[in-house]
């Protein structure tokens, strides 16, 4: 009973998030409510010392992983809303995106461009990065919904080619199931279901689109700091590579010369203002980080993670990787792996990576399936839960196919 009590929270927590536009009620503070709620009940469900001790530590592992989380999209956001402001953002979308472009290449162009960052940086870095190209041009509501959706979709699909653009990836490579050559393969169905998906969002759409010329008013501290911000994205791909440095370390120093170098360029004013830019990230979206990723690891910590590894394992491996993909659209995909890896089932090399195309793009399917999804939702005032929702079908469908030919092009090419 206690654990059918729990699971309702978090389905309460999922039906605060999709009636959001009617209660009039922010997703955050429900998610956040429910997700403490959910873990002082563990406590006081904790019959022995020893339960009481085991739910604390989980909770303490939950709670790394949160500030891990919250930390580095603190420090990309205050990147990002720098460059934004000082219009750099604006003036490499003018180098390359012409002034005016159809609708239609715009899609594509947008499309491919998220899919080739997020296989080599994450994908909210990634998802921010390119929200910024978009904001250079005028889009009519619907356009900008539609681009919003594809960004994520974009995003999550490209992640999954690399060991460096999503968590998932890395850790079913680490587990030595799949190579570094193999993985590279899955680029091929992201990108012709992220293609796929530009096409039928602009079917209907005719007419161009123009981006507004932006005066060269920035210095060299700005180029300066623009340079520093993409070199951290790289730096960050190579040491976690090279000496598993996490990602969040690398970017908070990164964050740190940022806020040195403005200093020691004007020091009697710029500390202050450089400052400012951190009050600018969107604290809403890191109040509903939290209180999704608690609600995740209550389940994780009822055992309902292992439920799904255990019916996972009943099935043909082809269709439950597909339905997992799916399903994590509900869960984070994070622990959703390290309970499959944990279970260890017994897949072919063309399986292991049907499941990575899986967990990595099926988050896509609603707009909070992924980190993604959410950080794209904070910025984008026409996109919610249910102006998401409309574009499930036209998602499973390039999902679906991206799956077939992730699977396809496993077997064709390693057997």
């Amino acid at each position: 009973m206690f654990n059918i009590f729990m699971i309702a929270l978090a389905v309460i927590a999922l039906i605060s998030i999709i009636f959001e536009d009617i209660t009039g009620i922010n997703k955050a503070k429900t998610t956040l409510f429910l997700g403490c709620f959910s873990w002082v009940c563990l406590f006081v469900a904790a019959s022995t010392p020893q339960e009481t001790q085991l739910v604390s530590k989980e909770l303490n592992d939950n709670l790394l992983e949160i500030a891990t989380l919250w930390l580095f999209l603190m420090s990309t956001m205050t990147f990002v809303a720098y460059l934004n402001s000082k219009g750099m953002i604006q003036v490499i979308v003018q180098k390359i995106f012409p002034s005016q472009i159809t609708v239609r290449m715009l899609m594509i162009g947008v499309s491919l461009f998220a899919l080739i960052l997020s296989t080599f940086c994450d994908n909210v870095t990634a998802s921010l990065v390119t929200l910024g190209l978009v904001s250079t041009f005028k889009l009519s509501s619907e356009i900008k919904l539609k681009m919003a959706v594809l960004i994520i979709f974009a995003v999550n699909s490209g992640g999954v080619a690399l060991i460096t653009g999503d968590v998932t990836t890395l850790m079913i490579f680490l587990s030595g199931h799949v190579k570094m050559s193999e993985l590279v393969t899955l680029i091929v169905p992201s990108a012709i279901s992220v293609i796929l998906l530009s096409f039928l969002f602009s079917y209907n759409l005719k007419g161009t689109v123009s981006t507004e010329k932006v005066e060269h008013t920035y210095n060299k501290v700005d180029v300066v700091i623009t340079v520093l911000f993409f070199s951290t994205i790289v730096l960050t791909m190579l040491l976690n590579i090279l000496f598993a440095i996490p990602p969040v370390l690398t970017f908070l120093t990164g964050l740190s010369i940022m806020f040195m170098t403005a200093t020691l360029a004007h020091p009697n004013r710029s500390e202050v203002k450089i400052l400012e830019y951190i009050r600018q990230v969107e604290f809403d979206t890191l109040l509903f980080f939290l209180g999704i990723l608690l609600i995740v690891g209550m389940l994780k910590q009822i055992g309902m993670l292992d439920t799904l590894a255990q019916i996972y394992s009943q099935h043909n491996p082809n269709y439950s990787n597909f339905f997992t993909g799916m399903f994590s659209a509900l869960l984070d995909n994070v622990p959703l792996t390290a309970a499959l890896l944990k279970a260890d089932p017994t897949l072919t090399t063309a399986q292991w990576l049907g499941l990575t195309y899986g967990v990595g793009v099926g988050g896509s399917l609603l707009v909070i399936g992924s980190a993604a999804g959410v950080v794209v939702m904070s910025r984008v005032k026409e996109l919610t839960f249910a102006s998401h929702a409309k574009f499930f079908p036209l998602l499973f469908i390039c999902y679906s196919i991206g799956y077939v030919l992730s699977v396809y092009v496993g077997h064709y090419i390693f057997g």
